[in-house]
């Protein structure tokens, strides 16, 4: 069994922040895998189901970001559960937007759920460490606690649907092979377009492409993006 935990803060106020992309992963797999419905348990919110054969438990605690470890070290020890076969979804500042990194181990890189999480059940369980990008420092905070704005639907739908269908690949423990297929998810179209003309300065021609990924209209994923970028 493995327990796939996805960060964040709890309540509607917080719904479309940064910081609660791990929460918004773990929606993606749920829809996905039709796994649920999500259940008051552990200080958490708790659903149960299988993905690529192997039996699964989400986790989205409910205890607040500095206190995530409390929820997640509960439902390990009631599940008699290693660390190894704990996966942990989170917001990562020093990743552009739209990067995903997988690591076992490490330090916390100053996040507070990895924070909470590592004195409970050790280090030795796997982060998958989602880019939301990096403001500066004096901005952090409102970078984090704000929500995502339009323009991030470009990478943020491609990134979760991504994500989604290849959660398995993870669960296997084919890391490698999970990460180059978001990234291929979210990366620029460059191979099939025209080359830019002459024209055009150095400086110009040197600026990467931004993502030009269709967002789908209708459907689950459009249904759950026009929630949380509501009010823009």
């Amino acid at each position: 069994m493995k327990l796939l935990v996805g960060l964040g803060n709890p309540g509607g106020e917080y719904e479309g922040n940064r910081h609660n992309i791990g929460f918004m992963a773990l929606d993606a797999i749920a829809r996905a895998y039709a796994i649920g419905p999500f259940r008051a348990k552990h200080q958490g919110l708790l659903a149960e189901g299988q993905i690529g054969g192997e039996k699964v438990l989400l986790l989205k605690p409910q205890t607040f970001m500095n206190r995530s470890g409390d929820s997640v070290q509960k439902v390990a020890q009631f599940h008699k559960l290693a660390p190894a076969d704990i996966i942990v979804f989170y917001d990562e500042l020093d990743l552009a937007p739209g990067k995903v990194r997988v690591k076992t181990g490490g330090g916390n890189g100053g996040h507070n759920g990895l924070r909470s999480i590592d004195p409970q059940i050790g280090l030795d369980y796997k982060r998958v460490r989602l880019g939301i990008g990096h403001p500066g420092k004096q901005f952090v905070t409102r970078h984090v606690l704000g929500d995502f704005a339009k323009a991030d639907r470009d990478w943020l739908e491609p990134l979760l649907d991504a994500l989604a269908r290849n959660v398995d690949l993870l669960v296997k423990g084919d890391d490698s092979g999970f990460m180059n297929r978001l990234a291929l998810a979210v990366q620029s179209p460059g191979a099939d377009e025209k080359p830019a003309p002459k024209a055009q300065s150095h400086i110009r021609q040197a600026r990467p492409t931004a993502p030009q990924a269709k967002v789908p209209q209708s459907g689950p994923m459009a249904d759950m993006l026009k929630k949380l970028f509501k009010g823009e």
